[in-house]
């Protein structure tokens, strides 16, 4: 049973990234209660059992040295507590084979960042992907910054609106206290209230733009960098198990040199088609990335210059005209709508 666990401990994979721990945080924190789990379930040290055989070896020969207290020469055949060991025994070694596994992992990825760092090691370069991909976060770095003047642009314009609307409530009673000037305070006070009906009309406007550029940002173009943090963590698994078997295919070719060799030429197939799947994977999303942001933000620009201009030509059908052009709707709860671009 010992050998059927430490079998299946054989083949399991834990990624990493490239800074050498684990690819998730959750996987560290899997990592670290298994830990405490072989502390837990571990065999006793009072109840310490000699194995014959060696490490991993058949559970013939296994003495239980706690029944050597009590009964001398007397081995149970078959007693309840011995299969509970066999339990422990397994759920230990195959905790110490998983970490064996993470730490070997851990150390040859760290190896290949550090060769790359200091230029000694060789790295595998797509150039016509890397730079679609350092292109796609130049992009997003400048999308963040007419996101956050468009957000500073609306906060600045709603105080404006806030100003007018207090503005006309004021004109508009001095209006009725002043019969000498109630003609030119009426018409100052429809002015202003004029404006900010307008106001709030473009105020919905550059919400909804900045809502699909946040939706654009945060989401479509973070999913699509979260799939390049992959690739990234894949290439350099990838470089890693292919340099190892580099140096192994360079050292003698003795019976034990080429057991090893072969284990190494299954580790890098693995991570080969790992790092290819994923270099797919990222083409595809870029592509599709780029296709997405370019109808998105035709449409929202569009909007925006419709709605600007509009406003501050005095164009007022002309400004409700661009929202109903987008089914953009005034409304107190116009906030909580999701945005065109997430109803896509």
């Amino acid at each position: 049973m010992s050998e059927g666990i430490m079998s299946k401990a054989a083949t399991m994979e834990i990624p990493i990234s490239s800074n050498g721990v684990s690819g998730t945080l959750n996987e560290d924190e899997s990592l670290e209660q298994d830990l405490q789990q072989v502390m837990v379930s571990g065999p006793n040290l009072n109840e310490t059992s000699i194995v014959s055989g060696g490490y991993g070896g058949s559970t013939e020969g296994i003495i239980p040295t706690g029944n050597l207290k009590g009964k001398t020469g007397h081995r149970p055949s078959s007693h309840p507590s011995l299969t509970s060991e066999e339990l422990s025994r397994g759920v230990a070694v195959e905790k110490f084979d998983l970490v064996k596994k993470w730490g070997i992992n851990t150390y040859k990825c760290t190896k290949q960042l550090i060769s790359e760092r200091f230029g000694r090691g060789s790295r595998t370069v797509d150039l016509e992907l890397e730079t679609q991909i350092e292109l796609l976060r130049d992009t997003k770095r400048k999308y963040e910054g007419v996101l956050q003047l468009a957000r500073a642009l609306t906060a600045h314009f709603y105080s404006l609106v806030q100003t007018q609307r207090a503005l006309g409530d004021a004109f508009s009673d001095l209006s009725q206290k002043s019969p000498e000037l109630q003609e030119e305070f009426g018409y100052n006070a429809e002015t202003q209230k004029l404006l900010c009906k307008n106001g709030e009309t473009l105020l919905g406007a550059i919400n909804f733009f900045v809502s699909s550029i946040n939706t654009l940002i945060n989401k479509t173009m973070e999913d699509t960098l979260m799939t390049v943090k992959l690739y990234e963590t894949a290439r350099l698994e990838y470089d890693a198990y292919r340099a190892d078997l580099e140096e192994l295919s360079l050292g003698p070719r003795d019976a034990a040199t080429l057991n090893r060799i072969e284990i190494a030429q299954q580790h890098f197939q693995i991570h080969r088609m790992k790092y290819e799947k994923l270099r797919g994977d990222v083409t595809i999303k870029l592509r599709f990335l780029q296709e997405n942001k370019v109808k998105v933000m035709h449409k929202q620009l569009l909007l925006f210059h419709n709605a600007i201009s509009s406003y501050f030509a005095g164009n007022q059908q002309q400004l409700e005209a661009s929202l109903q052009q987008f089914n953009i709707k005034l409304s107190s709860a116009a906030s909580d709508k999701p945005s065109w671009l997430e109803e896509q």
